[in-house]
């Protein structure tokens, strides 16, 4: 009988954009530092630079004859990440701004001091 894997379902939406600077704040990685490198918003996973690091035993193929082994880094769950604003981790949140030409546009800021971030 074949098993179906279910798709894990994210239910708060991720706030966090790739270049964002992030503190790891769960597991082995806990307190490093680091940027995101991608996003996985279906996965809700996220990989931050030179954190998380696993090896890969690769088969030797055209592009890289060679093989071996290859470090890597792997996906965090985006629960056990926090954006780091001047130095210390903070929540993010929206806000809704009208722009000089009028239209509405959704800014995030850090809850923490109230600052935009973007």
């Amino acid at each position: 009988m074949a098993r179906i894997l279910k798709k894990p379902v994210i239910k708060s939406k991720i706030k966090l954009r790739k270049g964002d600077n992030v503190v790891i704040t769960a597991g082995k990685d806990k307190g490093r530092q680091g940027h995101i490198l991608s996003v996985d918003r279906k996965a809700g996973r996220v990989i931050v630079e030179s954190a998380n690091i696993v090896h890969k035993h690769q088969k030797p193929t055209q592009a890289s004859p060679q093989g071996g082994i290859i470090k890597r880094e792997a996906p965090i769950h985006v629960s056990n990440v926090a954006y780091l604003h001047k130095g210390k981790p903070t929540r993010i949140g929206y806000k809704l701004e009208t722009a000089k030409d009028g239209r509405i546009v959704k800014k995030r800021f850090a809850k923490s001091t109230g600052d935009l971030i973007d």
